[in-house]
């Protein structure tokens, strides 16, 4: 038997191979193309329409899934089995207003099958393949779907006609429950980056920002979270106070973390208007 102090030893030194085991693993940030949002007036001659699914972003490389911020995504090895070596991009989702569920059931590092049941894999643009989008759409109808991943879902797109149609579509999509629209440029390259060749339409305007500090509530707020204060990606601070349950009030997302806001434009320093809380985003 081991003396007690060389036992101690060596499992001190092998306690940090057992954390990275248990550690997801995470790599680079996968390089997706990323939306930037519809301006009415624009001509839509040429562009894709989908929905917006309300989901978590992901890419297949052809042999794992891995998360927008670069985390390896333990699904079962059933629900990839069989699925093309060609890269493709697209939005892990179980349906219409199933955001939460989609984001701890994908999140999860020892998955659960009844859960991964009800998850499907938007997929809406081949990566890696050459050519303008109208050559990648035709290139991914040929490539999808397949019988025996009936999950693997290619996202089904339309033509853009007039300003009035899309609204028309949108407002549509938003009473089902689906949370917007996006747009596609038919002719435009795949590039890793936030484009203008690829549009989100919603109703409201909203976009990311990160905890930097959280302002004790006043009042009926007293003892718990009054407002988040936030960091936009170019830097600018301000404060979120509406949007809360009582709940997230008690148990606010942390510093570090980021969250979804909603907004209505910009007031004349560049600060979202109205801005308020939506959700918090562990899948960023």
């Amino acid at each position: 038997m081991l003396p007690a102090r060389r036992r101690l030893l060596l499992s001190a030194l092998a306690f940090p191979a057992l954390l990275s085991a248990l550690r997801p693993a995470r790599a680079a940030p996968p390089a997706l193309l990323l939306a930037e949002v519809y301006r009415p007036g624009m001509p839509l001659a040429g562009w894709w329409i989908s929905e917006k699914y309300d989901g978590m972003r992901a890419r297949w490389d052809g042999q794992q899934l891995w998360s927008r911020g670069g985390e390896r995504i333990a699904a079962p090895a059933w629900f990839t089995a069989g699925w093309p070596a060609q890269p493709m991009d697209g939005e892990l989702w179980a349906g219409r207003g199933r955001f939460e569920f989609t984001v701890s059931t994908v999140r999860r590092q020892q998955p659960e099958d009844k859960d991964w049941r009800e998850i499907r894999f938007m997929v809406f643009d081949l990566p890696a393949q050459a050519g303008p989008f109208d050559e990648r759409l035709a290139a991914l109808k040929r490539l999808l779907p397949l019988p025996e991943a009936p999950w693997l879902v290619p996202v089904a797109q339309q033509p853009a006609t007039t300003h009035a149609a899309l609204m028309a579509l949108l407002d549509k999509t938003v009473k089902l429950g689906g949370e917007g629209l996006m747009l596609h440029r038919g002719a435009s390259l795949y590039r890793a980056e936030r484009s203008g060749d690829l549009l989100k339409v919603k109703p409201h305007q909203d976009a990311e920002a990160v905890v930097v500090g959280h302002v004790p509530g006043r009042g009926r707020h007293a003892g718990r979270l009054g407002a988040l204060e936030v960091r936009t990606p170019d830097g600018r601070r301000f404060r979120l106070g509406s949007g809360f349950t009582d709940a997230q009030r008690r148990h606010p997302p942390p510093v570090g973390a980021t969250v979804t806001y909603r907004h209505d434009g910009f007031n004349a320093s560049g600060l979202p208007r109205f801005a308020r809380f939506v959700r918090e985003r562990p899948d960023l």
